[in-house]
């Protein structure tokens, strides 16, 4: 029997048939080049993001602790303010109104007490989102559940092929042409006007593999390590620490600063650094 004919690792992961397809894309951001011909094995992936449901029942059995629970060491930021050496992570705030788009520091703070469970700060939870994409965490949180769970974090060309769906060397998951009813993104005057946040998994269509939110909603880790230096739409230089790449793009992509809701599209992220856009899935390689 086939790893496509069994029962899934676990509930709600798709399979996806190994083969080779190209790469990257030379049309958007350098990061994405060259386009080169890959080949991945089959493996099982998640349909969407965790969601903050699933990753409070990891929580619940195992105890973890995110990174955005402790506070940073003063001894890995010297340079750091110490009013903001306390447990916290990176929110978007959207502006009053038009900014500078080479600014990031005019939409992105550093929020004390931000975490997976109180995505903007103090005062907010998540209980009434119990099925948007879990935010807030670093790959060490992702792998930790992934462990729990009997899984892994794909690889950048795991994720990439899979998003495409099928569709070789189309812009988007869906074909050319970009339709902001098939992934959240931002739509309106990006950083003030049209926010509205991580929405639902599974709200948008799937892809042609079933899979929800490859692109849009949030960002996701990869196990690739990301060492180019170029244009971060998303948030502060990684300076001296080490990077993953991180793909689909989030709800705060707008075609104008950030249009990176695409297979193709990548960054890089710090690892010990969590967003308010930033989730992940998980995969099963057969006979691992």
């Amino acid at each position: 029997m086939t790893a496509a004919a069994q029962a899934p690792p676990r509930e709600g992961m798709v399979w996806i048939d190994g083969g080779t397809f190209r790469m990257g894309d030379e049309r958007f951001y350098p990061e994405e080049q060259p386009v080169r011909e890959v080949r991945v094995g089959g493996f099982w992936i998640d349909a969407s993001p965790v969601t903050v449901a699933g990753f409070r029942r990891f929580v619940r059995a195992t105890g973890h602790v995110t990174t955005a629970e402790f506070a940073p060491s003063a001894d890995a930021y010297p340079d750091a303010d110490p009013n903001l050496l306390v447990p916290g992570s990176l929110v978007f705030q959207p502006s009053r109104g038009p900014v500078p788009l080479d600014d990031h520091t005019r939409w992105w703070a550093y929020v004390p007490g931000a975490s997976w469970r109180a995505p903007e700060g103090p005062g907010s939870d998540t209980y009434q989102r119990a099925r948007h994409p879990v935010t807030h965490v670093t790959p060490a949180d992702a792998e930790a559940y992934a462990a729990w769970a009997g899984a892994e974090l794909p690889t950048e060309a795991e994720w990439e092929y899979a998003a495409r769906g099928g569709l070789e060397g189309a812009a988007f998951a869906w074909g050319d042409e970009d339709d902001p009813a098939l992934a959240n993104r931002w739509v309106g005057e990006f950083p003030w006007q049209g926010h509205r946040g991580t929405a639902p998994v599974g709200s948008f269509p799937p892809n042609g593999y079933g899979l929800s939110d490859m692109t849009g909603n949030v960002w996701e880790w990869t196990t690739d390590s990301f060492t180019q230096d170029v244009h971060a739409c998303h948030g502060p230089p990684a300076g001296d620490i080490p990077r993953r790449v991180i793909k689909g793009g989030s709800h705060l992509c707008a075609p104008s600063y950030c249009l990176r809701y695409r297979p193709a599209a990548r960054q890089g992220e710090a690892i010990d650094t969590s967003t308010s856009h930033l989730g992940f899935r998980c995969v099963v390689r057969p006979g691992e």
